[in-house]
């Protein structure tokens, strides 16, 4: 393995986050919506991201809407590992791969929920951040491909029992990035209080941190009893 010097490389770190956030800024379901001669902005709860694309649309352009995003989120990823997967940071055994492909999907996230190409205001990132989630761990070590997809899976049935998208899909993402911060624990466990290894848990703890807070209006409703029920079986064909 190489040594990554900070000092010499910090550049690409730079460039990347610019990239990154503008990667976030492109919205599938703007593009889709207006395929469809609509504008999800102005359809149902005017969110343009997945669950709001399904019940306008109904769910093959929903799930086509899914697909787009988790790419999004999960390409970066699979580029930050190939970039920088045979260095570690120097003076340490942390492989920087480890580090860039949650700081990339961090960014990408950021430019979904605040494009600056539709004034701020864009989705809620669940979407990216399962595929960032979804493929960060795999595209090194292929059997955890099955788990993510498990918790996936896990996370739909949830949804389709309860009808309650919102939060089926903000405990998905928390539960992958629990698995994946327990993966770093186990792995670094000698070095933990290495900043590197404290940066990589607080980008883990940024993504949950941020769906959460693009959801606190679904949140809020949901304490009152308020949020509108998604149902997937109601919604096969399109509207």
């Amino acid at each position: 393995m190489k040594e990554f010097f900070i000092a010499d490389g910090w550049y690409w770190f730079l460039i990347a986050a610019a990239v990154c956030y503008l990667v976030g800024c492109f919205n599938f379901a703007v593009i889709i919506s207006l395929f469809k001669k609509k504008d999800i902005r102005s359809e149902g709860s005017g969110n343009p991201g997945t669950m709001n694309m399904t019940r306008t649309f109904g769910l093959k352009v929903g799930a086509l809407n899914f697909l787009c995003d988790v790419l999004k989120g999960g390409v970066p990823a699979v580029v930050a590992y190939f970039i920088f997967k045979d260095y570690v940071f120097a003076g340490t055994q942390i492989a920087v791969s480890d580090f860039a492909r949650y700081y990339f999907g961090l960014f990408v996230i950021i430019g979904h929920i605040f494009p600056v190409t539709m004034k701020f205001k864009g989705g809620k990132g669940i979407a990216s951040t399962m595929g960032l989630f979804a493929f960060a761990l795999p595209c090194e070590t292929a059997w955890f491909f099955p788990v993510a997809l498990a918790l996936l899976i896990c996370v739909f049935l949830y949804i389709i029992i309860t009808e309650w998208g919102s939060m089926g899909s903000l405990l998905g993402v928390s539960s992958l990035a629990i698995w994946q911060a327990a993966m770093f624990v186990v792995m670094y466990s000698d070095c933990l209080t290495n900043p590197w290894v404290i940066a990589m848990l607080m980008i883990l703890l940024s993504l949950n941190l941020l769906t959460w807070f693009a959801h606190r209006k679904n949140i809020y409703k949901l304490l009152a009893g308020e949020e509108h029920r998604t149902s997937v079986r109601k919604r096969k064909k399109a509207k």
